[in-house]
């Protein structure tokens, strides 16, 4: 992983030990979500107005590298 992860955090008392944005109760899932479903970055930042967009960006390559660091088996046409 060539960027360091500092704004992804993981408590085991916040949000079930999920992967947070800054220790707050904002999961990468849910911010990744957002993303996925369509919504801008800026959409994202107005419904999540304590976010920054560096949070979304450290979001989406958490996300990235997890999904590479693990086999996901998908369901073929």
């Amino acid at each position: 992983m060539g960027q360091q992860l500092n704004r992804i955090t993981q408590h085991p008392d916040v949000m079930g030990g999920k992967a947070c944005i800054r220790g707050m109760r904002v999961t990468v899932g849910m911010v990744v979500a957002q993303i996925a479903a369509g919504h801008s970055m800026e959409e994202v930042l107005h419904d999540f107005p304590y976010l920054e967009q560096d949070d979304i960006k450290q979001a989406l390559c958490y996300a990235a590298w997890r999904a590479d660091e693990r086999e996901v088996v998908l369901v073929t046409a």
